[in-house]
């Protein structure tokens, strides 16, 4: 029997978030430290109007996840994503290496 291609996509999207509502609810949003960001040793670009997208990793407690989300923030290493889950916001700073930019 053949699968639904018209609406796998919605319906994988429905399961990634409830996903991510669950995983968001387990622990507390990770973050760099102040230690590690280093803000009064190196350049820190702020956008007031984030749109560049990216899709970056980040922790709830121990657990990774993948989202979606704005960069709001950089330095030359790390950079501070905006992103939502189920209408919370959540703001934290990343590893560059950790946030991939989007094209679409």
């Amino acid at each position: 029997m053949g699968t639904n291609r018209r609406y796998a996509d919605a319906v994988d999207r429905r399961m990634n978030d409830r996903a991510l509502v669950t995983i968001a609810r387990g622990g507390e949003l990770q973050t760099l430290t102040p230690v590690e960001l280093r803000l009064d040793d190196v350049p820190l670009t702020i956008d007031p109007k984030p749109r560049r997208k990216v899709k970056a990793w980040v922790r709830f407690g121990t657990v990774p996840v993948q989202v979606d989300a704005l960069a709001a923030r950089w330095t030359p290493d790390a950079v501070g994503i905006v992103f939502h889950i189920e209408g919370t916001e959540y703001r934290c700073w990343v590893w560059a290496g950790a946030a991939d930019e989007q094209t679409s």
